[in-house]
C-alpha cells in the first residue's frame, strides 16, 4: 500500500498536469515515507495535495494578470514539492524511527513523543494547505486590494505579505480540510477500544484549522519582510526582482517564495504541538 497509493497519486498528478516529472519523483518518495509511518499522515497529505491542486486551477486566467510567475494548471516541480511537504516528510521519518509503522491516538499524557510528532506533521501540512488556499483563492475571490500584514496599507493583489478577510478564511478552511482527513483516517484505522480509552480525537480538526491560519500569517509576515515585491510597469504584474521598470512595493530580496514556504512550514510545526495541548486542555479539561 505504501508503494501503490503514492504511485497512483503521482500517476494521476502527471496525467492532470499538476506535477512534472521531477515533482512526481519527489512526491513518490515522500508519499512512501508518509504512508509507511501512518495512514493519518498520508490522508492529511492527500487532502493538502488535492485541495491545493484544485485551488491552483481556479480562475487561472485571472491570476496571470497579476502574477508574473503563475503557471496555468499549477504544475509543480521538485522544489515546490520539497518546500511544501519536506518538513512533514522529515518528521514522518523521525516518527518511523521513534515508533515504527502504525497509527496512534493523540494523547500527550500516555505517549507524549508520538503525539508531539503527529501534531507537528499535522501543523506543517495544515500550514502548506492554508497558505496555498489563501494565495490561490483569496486573491481571486476577495473584493478590493489586500492589506500588507506589516503596515496594513493597501497593496496590489499578488503582493507577498498581502492579507484579506477572504484569504484568512480560506487559510483556516485549508487547515480544517487537512484536520478532517486526519480525523477520518483515525476513525478508520484505529480500533474502537483504542478510541474509547483515549481522549476524544475530534479536536485535531480545530488544531489543524488554527495551524492553517497561523501558518498563513507566518508566511505572509515572512513574505512582506524578506521577499521583494514590485509592480512591473509594462505588464502590471507583481514580480520579485528589482529593475528600472519595476515600482517597489515592499520587502527585500532575501528569500524567494519557496524559501518562505519551507520556513513557515517549519515554524508552524514547532508551534502546533503546544497549540494542540492547549486546545485539548481548554475543550476537554
Amino acid at each position: 500500500m505504501a508503494i501503490a497509493l503514492p504511485l497512483f497519486i503521482v500517476w494521476r498528478g502527471i496525467k492532470k498536469k499538476s506535477l512534472n516529472i521531477s515533482g512526481a519523483c519527489c512526491a513518490f518518495i515522500m508519499g512512501i515515507l508518509m504512508t509507511l509511518s501512518s495512514f493519518c499522515f498520508f490522508a492529511s497529505m492527500l487532502a493538502f495535495y488535492f485541495s491545493g491542486s484544485m485551488a491552483t486551477k481556479v480562475k487561472s486566467s485571472e491570476k496571470v494578470k497579476f502574477e508574473a510567475d503563475h503557471k496555468t494548471g499549477g504544475q509543480r516541480n521538485w522544489i515546490q514539492v520539497v518546500c511544501n511537504g519536506g518538513v512533514a516528510t522529515h518528521l514522518a521519518l523521525l516518527y518511523l524511527i521513534e515508533t515504527g509503522s502504525g497509527e496512534y491516538t493523540v494523547d500527550f499524557k500516555l505517549h507524549y513523543g508520538i503525539s508531539w510528532i503527529s501534531m507537528a506533521i499535522l501543523g506543517a501540512l495544515s500550514c502548506s494547505a492554508g497558505d496555498t488556499l489563501a494565495s490561490e483563492l483569496g486573491t481571486v475571490y476577495s473584493i478590493g486590494d489586500p492589506w500588507l500584514i506589516t503596515s496594513f496599507n493597501k497593496v496590489p493583489k499578488g503582493t507577498n505579505g498581502g492579507i484579506s478577510t477572504v484569504g484568512l478564511f480560506f487559510s483556516f478552511l485549508g487547515g480544517i480540510l487537512v484536520g478532517i482527513a486526519y480525523y477520518c483516517a483515525e476513525l478508520f484505522m484505529l480500533s474502537t477500544y483504542q478510541l474509547h480509552v483515549s481522549p476524544p480525537q475530534w479536536p485535531v480538526v480545530i488544531v489543524a484549522g488554527i495551524a492553517g491560519l497561523l501558518g498563513s500569517l507566518i508566511d505572509s509576515l515572512l513574505g512582506a519582510s524578506f521577499q521583494y515585491s514590485g509592480k512591473d510597469q509594462r505588464t502590471g504584474c507583481i514580480v520579485e526582482r528589482e529593475s528600472n521598470a519595476v515600482e517597489y512595493i515592499s520587502g527585500v530580496s532575501f528569500f524567494d517564495n519557496h524559501s518562505v514556504n519551507l520556513l513557515s512550514s517549519f515554524l508552524t510545526c514547532l508551534i502546533t504541538p503546544k497549540i494542540a495541548m492547549l486546545t485539548w486542555s481548554a475543550l476537554l479539561g
